[in-house]
């Protein structure tokens, strides 16, 4: 009893470990959102993947960052819808989005033929490894569009990770909140990260992740990196809430948000950090 007392007071005393999560899998090596970053990130230990969604016409979860697909990344054929949400799987099983390298990542390394992978077959992936989901809808107020209604999108998700018994390894984040409002209804369960726009406007600048995390009903906060300081780390650990920042890919700014104390880094770069991270933890 004592000796179980002693270790939990070590462990409030001791830092926590800062997660890596792989942003579209790890996309400074491999072609985003594809299930060859995702396996890579899995084998360099990444303690989430980080992917987004889309849903095509036939109601298939897919995982993608764009509605739309991106010429800089996919090519598809010329008589091809190019709104995800306006093509069926079939046709979208048409459009090769590894063959391309991305110029922003001069190490990413083109895989032809890398198709847009379904939800399914990225939550199938999760044996390999004890990772979390964490999961973007990308949907959008102002273009109804391009996915179903709030509640339908959720649902589709809900459906897929219960089929796969993922829930406590799923973490739901989005920019508009309106989806996480729809899963807090369907299952309370679920952890939810109220994501943060990117915008230099006074009222991004003056956001409060407290304040915000209650209008969202979220556990976790995920503003960008470039609005994360050790006051308002502070203020939302003391509120109970994690702050997971995105997209940090350069080591200056991993320090900066080391040194504020956040739970986690999205990166595109997972294999880096987490060396970077390891590196720094064997100095102490």
């Amino acid at each position: 009893m004592k000796f179980a007392l002693l270790f939990s007071l070590v462990s409030l005393l001791m830092p926590a470990k800062i997660l890596v999560h792989g942003h579209r899998g790890a996309r400074a090596i491999y072609p985003e959102n594809s299930l060859p970053a995702f396996e890579y990130a899995i084998a360099q230990g990444v303690d989430a993947l980080e992917l987004d969604l889309a849903v095509t016409k036939d109601n298939v979860l897919v995982v993608s960052h764009d509605p739309e697909m991106n010429p800089k990344i996919c090519t598809g054929p010329a008589d091809s819808p190019h709104v995800i949400r306006e093509m069926t799987l079939a046709q979208l099983r048409r459009w090769d989005c590894g063959a391309k390298q991305n110029t922003e990542f001069p190490k990413q390394k083109p895989i032809p033929g890398t198709r847009v992978p379904t939800f399914d077959e990225v939550l199938a992936l999760a044996p390999q490894g004890n990772f979390d989901f964490n999961v973007e809808t990308k949907i959008f107020a102002d273009k109804p569009h391009l996915t179903p209604p709030p509640a339908e999108f959720v649902q589709l998700i809900l459906d897929k990770v219960r089929q796969h018994r993922l829930q406590s390894r799923f973490i739901l984040q989005s920019f508009d909140w309106r989806t996480l409002a729809e899963m807090r209804k369907l299952d309370p369960a679920i952890r939810l990260s109220a994501l943060f726009p990117n915008g230099m406007s006074e009222a991004v600048l003056k956001m409060d992740y407290v304040a915000a995390a209650k209008a969202a009903g979220a556990g976790i906060v995920s503003p960008h990196f470039r609005f994360v300081t050790k006051a308002r780390v502070d203020q939302a650990h003391a509120a109970g809430l994690q702050v997971v920042p995105w997209t940090a890919n350069d080591p200056k700014i991993w320090d900066a948000l080391i040194a504020a104390g956040v739970d986690a880094i999205i990166s595109d770069d997972p294999a880096a950090l987490i060396s970077y991270l390891a590196a720094k933890e064997s100095k102490k």
